[in-house]
Protein backbone atom coordinates (compact mmCIF):
# COMPACT_ATOMS: atom_id res chain seq x y z
CA UNK A 1 0.00 0.00 0.00
CA UNK A 2 1.47 3.31 -0.98
CA UNK A 3 2.14 6.35 2.00
CA UNK A 4 -1.04 8.31 0.47
CA UNK A 5 -2.95 5.51 0.37
CA UNK A 6 -2.46 4.37 3.78
CA UNK A 7 -2.49 8.28 5.13
CA UNK A 8 -5.82 8.55 3.26
CA UNK A 9 -7.29 5.35 5.29
CA UNK A 10 -5.90 6.33 8.51
CA UNK A 11 -7.23 9.48 7.96
CA UNK A 12 -10.71 8.41 6.97
CA UNK A 13 -11.00 5.64 9.80
CA UNK A 14 -9.85 8.62 11.98
CA UNK A 15 -12.91 11.05 11.02
CA UNK A 16 -15.40 8.14 10.36
CA UNK A 17 -14.43 7.51 14.55
CA UNK A 18 -14.49 10.81 15.34
CA UNK A 19 -18.25 11.48 13.59
CA UNK A 20 -19.08 9.20 15.88
CA UNK A 21 -18.35 11.17 18.80
CA UNK A 22 -18.77 14.15 17.34
CA UNK A 23 -22.03 14.55 15.36
CA UNK A 24 -24.09 12.52 17.36
CA UNK A 25 -24.07 9.50 15.34
CA UNK A 26 -24.21 7.55 18.11
CA UNK A 27 -26.95 4.77 16.50
CA UNK A 28 -24.51 4.54 13.14
CA UNK A 29 -21.81 3.80 16.05
CA UNK A 30 -23.64 1.06 17.68
CA UNK A 31 -24.94 -0.38 14.40
CA UNK A 32 -21.41 -1.35 13.27
CA UNK A 33 -19.96 -2.19 16.90
CA UNK A 34 -17.85 1.26 17.64
CA UNK A 35 -19.51 2.31 20.87
CA UNK A 36 -17.82 0.72 23.93
CA UNK A 37 -19.45 -0.17 27.13
CA UNK A 38 -18.62 2.96 29.10
CA UNK A 39 -19.39 5.54 26.75
CA UNK A 40 -21.33 7.44 29.17
CA UNK A 41 -19.85 10.08 31.40
CA UNK A 42 -17.08 13.01 31.54
CA UNK A 43 -14.29 10.84 29.72
CA UNK A 44 -16.98 8.49 27.35
CA UNK A 45 -16.06 10.65 23.97
CA UNK A 46 -12.76 10.05 24.50
CA UNK A 47 -13.45 6.10 25.74
CA UNK A 48 -15.33 5.88 22.50
CA UNK A 49 -12.93 7.49 19.85
CA UNK A 50 -9.98 5.14 21.16
CA UNK A 51 -12.29 1.98 20.70
CA UNK A 52 -13.85 3.26 17.69
CA UNK A 53 -10.13 4.04 16.26
CA UNK A 54 -8.41 0.92 17.01
CA UNK A 55 -11.73 -1.47 15.92
CA UNK A 56 -11.51 0.92 12.49
CA UNK A 57 -7.52 0.20 11.82
CA UNK A 58 -6.41 -1.87 14.31
CA UNK A 59 -9.05 -5.30 14.32
CA UNK A 60 -6.22 -7.53 12.85
CA UNK A 61 -3.23 -5.87 14.25
CA UNK A 62 -0.69 -7.88 16.34
CA UNK A 63 0.92 -7.56 19.93
CA UNK A 64 4.64 -7.79 19.13
CA UNK A 65 5.86 -11.44 20.11
CA UNK A 66 9.85 -11.50 21.48
CA UNK A 67 12.63 -13.87 20.81
CA UNK A 68 12.61 -16.26 23.83
CA UNK A 69 16.25 -15.00 24.88
CA UNK A 70 14.27 -11.58 26.20
CA UNK A 71 11.83 -13.79 28.83
CA UNK A 72 12.24 -11.79 31.98
CA UNK A 73 14.31 -13.69 34.61
CA UNK A 74 12.44 -12.52 37.36
CA UNK A 75 8.59 -12.04 36.03
CA UNK A 76 6.36 -9.73 38.60
CA UNK A 77 3.11 -11.04 39.85
CA UNK A 78 0.56 -8.55 41.77
CA UNK A 79 0.00 -9.39 45.54
CA UNK A 80 -3.09 -11.59 45.94
CA UNK A 81 -5.82 -11.59 48.31
CA UNK A 82 -6.41 -14.95 50.45
CA UNK A 83 -7.85 -17.63 48.68
CA UNK A 84 -11.03 -19.74 49.99
CA UNK A 85 -10.96 -22.93 50.84
CA UNK A 86 -12.71 -24.34 47.65
CA UNK A 87 -9.60 -22.93 45.89
CA UNK A 88 -7.16 -24.50 48.39
CA UNK A 89 -8.64 -27.94 48.15
CA UNK A 90 -8.27 -27.44 43.95
CA UNK A 91 -4.59 -26.75 44.55
CA UNK A 92 -4.22 -29.64 47.10
CA UNK A 93 -5.47 -31.93 44.41
CA UNK A 94 -3.74 -30.39 41.76
CA UNK A 95 -7.17 -28.90 40.06
CA UNK A 96 -8.34 -31.99 38.59
CA UNK A 97 -11.69 -31.20 39.76
CA UNK A 98 -10.97 -27.68 38.49
CA UNK A 99 -14.01 -26.36 35.60
CA UNK A 100 -14.42 -23.71 33.28
CA UNK A 101 -18.29 -23.55 33.17
CA UNK A 102 -19.08 -21.71 29.29
CA UNK A 103 -22.78 -20.51 29.54
CA UNK A 104 -24.76 -17.83 28.05
CA UNK A 105 -25.76 -17.32 23.97
CA UNK A 106 -24.15 -21.00 23.01
CA UNK A 107 -25.94 -23.42 21.23
CA UNK A 108 -24.49 -26.12 23.89
CA UNK A 109 -23.26 -24.52 27.01
CA UNK A 110 -20.41 -26.82 28.42
CA UNK A 111 -18.35 -27.40 31.24
CA UNK A 112 -14.25 -28.35 30.89
CA UNK A 113 -11.78 -29.85 32.77
CA UNK A 114 -8.10 -28.94 32.46
CA UNK A 115 -7.42 -31.90 30.38
CA UNK A 116 -10.14 -30.93 28.04
CA UNK A 117 -9.40 -27.66 27.58
CA UNK A 118 -5.83 -29.07 26.49
CA UNK A 119 -7.09 -31.16 24.48
CA UNK A 120 -8.78 -28.43 22.05
CA UNK A 121 -5.37 -27.17 21.10
CA UNK A 122 -1.95 -25.47 22.33
CA UNK A 123 -1.26 -22.16 20.93
CA UNK A 124 2.05 -20.15 22.49
CA UNK A 125 3.24 -16.92 22.43
CA UNK A 126 5.90 -14.58 23.94
CA UNK A 127 4.46 -11.42 24.73
CA UNK A 128 4.91 -8.55 27.13
CA UNK A 129 2.20 -8.16 30.08
CA UNK A 130 2.34 -3.99 30.65
CA UNK A 131 0.79 -2.73 33.56
CA UNK A 132 -1.07 0.31 33.82
CA UNK A 133 0.76 0.71 36.97
CA UNK A 134 3.88 1.07 34.85
CA UNK A 135 5.64 -2.29 35.45
CA UNK A 136 6.05 -4.81 32.70
CA UNK A 137 7.42 -8.71 31.90
CA UNK A 138 7.82 -11.02 29.61
CA UNK A 139 6.96 -14.48 29.55
CA UNK A 140 5.94 -17.04 27.29
CA UNK A 141 2.20 -17.90 27.70
CA UNK A 142 0.98 -21.28 26.05
CA UNK A 143 -2.91 -22.13 26.33
CA UNK A 144 -5.59 -23.24 24.42
CA UNK A 145 -7.29 -20.20 21.97
CA UNK A 146 -10.30 -18.87 23.00
CA UNK A 147 -11.34 -19.17 20.00
CA UNK A 148 -11.38 -22.63 19.87
CA UNK A 149 -13.84 -22.74 22.83
CA UNK A 150 -15.91 -20.47 21.35
CA UNK A 151 -16.30 -22.76 18.90
CA UNK A 152 -16.60 -25.84 20.27
CA UNK A 153 -20.02 -24.65 22.08
CA UNK A 154 -20.92 -22.91 19.30
CA UNK A 155 -21.84 -18.95 19.50
CA UNK A 156 -25.28 -17.28 18.34
CA UNK A 157 -25.52 -15.04 15.77
CA UNK A 158 -26.81 -12.03 18.20
CA UNK A 159 -23.88 -12.85 20.53
CA UNK A 160 -21.10 -9.98 20.85
CA UNK A 161 -19.90 -9.95 24.36
CA UNK A 162 -17.34 -12.49 26.29
CA UNK A 163 -17.64 -12.01 30.25
CA UNK A 164 -15.02 -13.61 32.14
CA UNK A 165 -15.29 -14.12 35.42
CA UNK A 166 -13.03 -15.43 38.76
CA UNK A 167 -15.74 -16.59 41.34
CA UNK A 168 -12.43 -16.86 44.05
CA UNK A 169 -11.90 -13.40 43.37
CA UNK A 170 -15.46 -11.97 42.44
CA UNK A 171 -13.55 -9.96 39.75
CA UNK A 172 -14.20 -10.41 36.03
CA UNK A 173 -14.14 -8.83 32.63
CA UNK A 174 -15.13 -8.58 28.84
CA UNK A 175 -14.12 -8.23 25.67
CA UNK A 176 -15.94 -7.67 22.20
CA UNK A 177 -15.98 -10.52 19.65
CA UNK A 178 -13.21 -9.50 17.44
CA UNK A 179 -10.85 -9.88 20.14
CA UNK A 180 -12.31 -13.23 21.43
CA UNK A 181 -11.69 -14.51 18.34
CA UNK A 182 -8.68 -12.70 17.93
CA UNK A 183 -5.73 -15.14 17.68
CA UNK A 184 -3.47 -14.50 20.22
CA UNK A 185 -6.18 -14.31 22.89
CA UNK A 186 -6.20 -17.49 24.97
CA UNK A 187 -6.75 -18.77 28.02
CA UNK A 188 -3.53 -19.80 29.51
CA UNK A 189 -3.03 -22.85 31.41
CA UNK A 190 1.18 -22.76 30.89
CA UNK A 191 4.00 -20.27 31.46
CA UNK A 192 7.32 -20.65 30.19
CA UNK A 193 6.85 -24.09 29.73
CA UNK A 194 5.48 -25.15 33.18
CA UNK A 195 2.30 -25.46 34.47
CA UNK A 196 0.85 -21.78 35.00
CA UNK A 197 1.82 -20.65 38.42
CA UNK A 198 -0.99 -19.63 40.90
CA UNK A 199 1.12 -16.29 41.22
CA UNK A 200 0.05 -15.75 38.06
CA UNK A 201 -3.60 -16.98 37.85
CA UNK A 202 -3.41 -20.84 37.97
CA UNK A 203 -4.49 -22.69 37.00
CA UNK A 204 -6.04 -20.73 34.00
CA UNK A 205 -6.08 -17.32 32.96
CA UNK A 206 -6.67 -15.49 29.92
CA UNK A 207 -3.96 -13.27 28.22
CA UNK A 208 -5.83 -10.59 26.24
CA UNK A 209 -1.89 -9.07 25.00
CA UNK A 210 -3.10 -6.74 22.69
CA UNK A 211 -4.47 -4.51 25.47
CA UNK A 212 -3.03 -3.66 29.21
CA UNK A 213 -2.33 -6.25 32.15
CA UNK A 214 -5.86 -5.77 33.96
CA UNK A 215 -7.70 -7.43 30.94
CA UNK A 216 -5.84 -10.57 31.63
CA UNK A 217 -8.10 -12.09 34.82
CA UNK A 218 -6.22 -14.62 36.72
CA UNK A 219 -8.28 -17.86 38.07
CA UNK A 220 -10.97 -17.44 35.69
CA UNK A 221 -13.63 -20.71 36.01
CA UNK A 222 -16.65 -18.56 34.20
CA UNK A 223 -17.28 -17.51 30.82
CA UNK A 224 -20.60 -16.01 29.17
CA UNK A 225 -21.02 -14.74 25.78
CA UNK A 226 -23.87 -12.15 25.74
CA UNK A 227 -25.37 -9.62 23.78
CA UNK A 228 -25.58 -6.96 26.16
CA UNK A 229 -23.00 -6.39 29.64
CA UNK A 230 -26.17 -4.29 31.11
CA UNK A 231 -26.90 -7.27 33.61
CA UNK A 232 -23.38 -7.45 34.91
CA UNK A 233 -21.88 -4.88 37.25
CA UNK A 234 -22.60 -0.92 36.21
CA UNK A 235 -22.85 -2.28 32.80
CA UNK A 236 -19.68 -0.84 31.89
CA UNK A 237 -18.23 -4.08 30.50
CA UNK A 238 -16.05 -4.96 33.49
CA UNK A 239 -14.91 -4.51 37.42
CA UNK A 240 -12.20 -2.78 36.35
CA UNK A 241 -14.16 -0.10 34.37
CA UNK A 242 -17.03 -0.02 37.43
CA UNK A 243 -13.77 1.21 39.15
CA UNK A 244 -13.07 4.18 36.98
CA UNK A 245 -10.68 2.29 34.48
CA UNK A 246 -11.34 1.86 30.60
CA UNK A 247 -13.05 -0.51 29.10
CA UNK A 248 -11.16 -0.95 26.14
CA UNK A 249 -7.52 -0.50 27.19
CA UNK A 250 -5.77 -1.07 23.91
CA UNK A 251 -1.70 -0.31 24.84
Amino acid sequence: MSTLSRRALIGSGVVAAAGVVGSGLLSVGRAFGLIPPDSGGFYGPGETLSYAAHRLLGRNALAREFPRAMISAKPFANELSPFSENFKAHEAANFAAWRLDVSGLVRSPATLSLAELRAMGKESQITEVNCEEGWNYIAEWAGTPLSAVLNSVGVKPEAKYVVYLSEDTNWWDSIDLDEAMHPQTVLAWEMNGSALPVPFGGPLRIRVPRQLAYKSVKFIDRLVVTDSLRGFGKGKGSASADAGYAWYAGA
